[in-house]
């Protein structure tokens, strides 16, 4: 049963989300023009199913990828794509870009505050944008993402999340997730659990999947995802 604290909760006007993406944006850019030295990775990953927030994006295969610069300073950014289904965006491509910051209060204290555009070049009515935070306390982290005008112009949305990683043994690890949605479109919440491990150079995770709308269409209802993925 959803935990009343969530309940009714706004986190950011749309002036003031405005304000902190403004902000990121803007940090971000001074860092990468002042040529501080930076990190460059990138991964791609080809997964049974796509979900987000326990919604089928793909309904069924997904190929996936991104890129990301990391600078020294703590200021990052990053482009990930992904194939979804068409009812999802005409022209079956999704491509996201963000910004962001992270740092560590302590040796088990770190936080992260971005900014991130989820597009649809195809069809871009779907495109909309997040500011989001979170905190890790050791293996715990609890974060949030809102908006002020969310997918396909559907409204306030808020999320709140609570993940949970721990290590099984020297090859397997495993994620706990519960997170909650708050929007004017509807409110649902989500969780799954993930076992990975790697081998010969690949990640595999096998995550269970499941939402407290099971019965609607396109909601996780008990599913197992398959990913295989690559660092680069």
């Amino acid at each position: 049963m959803l935990n009343p604290f969530f309940n009714n909760i706004t986190i950011l006007g749309d002036k003031q989300m405005k304000a902190i993406k403004t902000a990121i944006c803007a940090a971000t850019m001074m860092t990468a023009v002042t040529g501080m030295a930076a990190e460059v990775s990138g991964n791609v990953a080809i997964g049974s199913d796509y979900f987000f927030r326990g919604f089928d994006q793909s309904l069924g295969e997904a190929l996936s990828g991104g890129f990301d610069v990391a600078f020294e300073n703590g200021f990052y950014v990053g482009t990930w794509g992904s194939s979804v289904d068409d009812f999802t965006s005409t022209g079956g491509l999704e491509l996201d870009y963000y910004a962001g910051y992270g740092g560590s209060i302590s040796e088990s204290v770190s936080y992260d505050l971005g900014y991130i555009m989820y597009g649809y070049p195809n069809d871009t009515q779907w495109d909309f944008e997040e500011v989001y935070g979170s905190v890790s306390f050791s293996d715990v982290t609890i974060g949030f993402a809102t908006s002020s005008d969310w997918y396909g112009s559907s409204g306030n949305y808020d999320y709140f999340y609570a993940d949970y990683g721990m290590a099984l043994n020297e090859t397997f690890s495993l994620g706990v997730h519960y997170g909650a949605t708050r929007a004017d479109a509807g409110d649902y919440e989500d969780y799954s659990l993930s076992l990975s491990t790697e081998a010969i150079g690949l990640g595999f995770d096998l995550s269970w999947i499941s939402t407290s709308e099971s019965s609607q269409d396109y909601y996780a209802d008990n599913e197992f995802v398959l990913t295989v993925s690559k660092a680069l």
